[in-house]
């Protein structure tokens, strides 16, 4: 099946004691036994697993072509599950523009765990492969990335990281790009991790995460065990709201990347815009690659306002119809000052913008970005 079907039915069967086609939340902490002690039906507690949450589990894997998902409470709490599965000692190579958020996790939440953690320029396959060590267990890589829109060479990634003597398990963060664009799993990478609260849900109502990996492999394993006993499990209605939202997502995403493009062309030739980051354009530095792996070029862009950082907060704030707000995926246009966000450690530019391109129609973004730049 195509993915636009797959999106409306993996996971989901008619409910036999009804014969409703929608999916029953079933809001329950727990679940009967027989009268001999066992679980008939295979639920015993929604901490370990749920209807709603094994439906979407299947849908995530299917269309990520997966052999298996697990969702959890946030797209934090899939790092923080990956993490938690390492030893002291083990050596983690990560991209150097990612996620802001993740730097936090690593770098305190995980500060006495005993970690070695390098951030490295994953776009350039010689200072990857210069960056491994023989103790190297994970590398972690976001493309397009965060902020910057970087893009990655998956298939590169993943040949590196299985040359021989290497024992290195890749993750792709495959947020911005979504099942619908990219499917790292194909380029050979191990796992994919994304946050389901931005374009999977869809809209701006549910936090979640989800893993899904290629094949068996301890860190998966490991993480499991993170979300049943750590308890980082999303509520069933959370995992129905995600489900709902995946089947429109094919479509949406359509949507915004279309939008996406031509706000980018429009940004691209507006004299106080320094630099537009969108790998749909052909001048983007990642261009070749994102075309060739990418089905579309995502509805995330960021741009850098002639000036400085008070420059580019007064067009953040001349906006009406983008709404200065976090987060991404949503119908919705969202702009924010990233390095604002990320506080006094940021990387980003000052005067750059991120923007989550919505559902709105092009020529009222566009119109709206105009004033804010005018």
């Amino acid at each position: 099946m195509r993915i636009e079907t797959r999106a409306i039915h993996a996971g989901r069967r008619i409910d036999p004691a009804t014969g409703a086609v929608a999916l029953p939340i079933h809001l329950t902490s727990t679940f009967e036994r027989s009268p001999e002690g066992e679980y008939p039906l295979g639920f015993s507690y929604s901490r370990e697993q749920n209807p709603v949450r094994r439906a979407l589990e299947e849908c995530l894997a299917s269309l990520e072509g997966g052999k298996e998902a697990l969702a959890f409470s946030s797209g934090l709490a899939v790092a923080t599950a990956i993490l938690q599965g390492l030893d002291p000692g083990d050596h983690i190579l990560i991209a150097d523009d990612v996620y802001w958020a993740l730097r936090k996790v690593v770098g305190e939440v995980f500060a006495r765990s005993g970690l070695e953690t390098e951030y490295v320029d994953v776009t350039n396959p010689d200072v990857l492969r210069a960056a491994m060590r023989p103790n190297t267990r994970l590398v972690w890589v976001e493309t397009p990335s965060n902020p910057l829109m970087k893009i990655t060479d998956l298939a590169a990634v993943a040949a590196i990281a299985r040359e021989p003597g290497r024992k290195a398990i890749t993750v792709c963060d495959g947020t911005f790009a979504t099942p619908i664009l990219q499917h790292p799993l194909e380029c050979g990478i191990d796992m994919v991790a994304h946050s389901t609260t931005k374009y999977i849900s869809g809209h701006s109502d549910v936090v979640g995460g989800a893993l899904i990996t290629k094949y068996d492999n301890y860190l998966f394993e490991r993480a499991r065990k993170s979300q049943r006993y750590g308890g980082s499990v999303p509520s069933p209605f959370d995992c129905w709201l995600s489900l709902r939202g995946i089947e429109t997502l094919p479509v949406r995403v359509r949507a915004h990347c279309e939008n996406a493009t031509r706000v980018a062309q429009f940004l691209k030739q507006h004299p106080k815009v320094e630099a537009v980051h969108y790998p749909g354009l052909p001048d983007h530095p990642g261009h070749p690659i994102a075309a060739r792996q990418m089905s579309a070029f995502g509805g995330m862009l960021s741009f850098q306002v002639r000036g400085g950082r008070e420059d580019a907060m007064k067009v953040a704030a001349r906006c009406g119809l983008f709404i200065r707000a976090t987060s991404l995926g949503g119908t919705h246009s969202l702009i924010e000052h990233r390095a604002s966000v990320e506080g006094p450690q940021t990387r980003t530019p000052q005067n750059l913008l991120r923007a989550s391109i919505g559902l709105e129609h092009a020529d009222d973004l566009i119109a709206d970005l105009e004033q804010a730049l005018g």
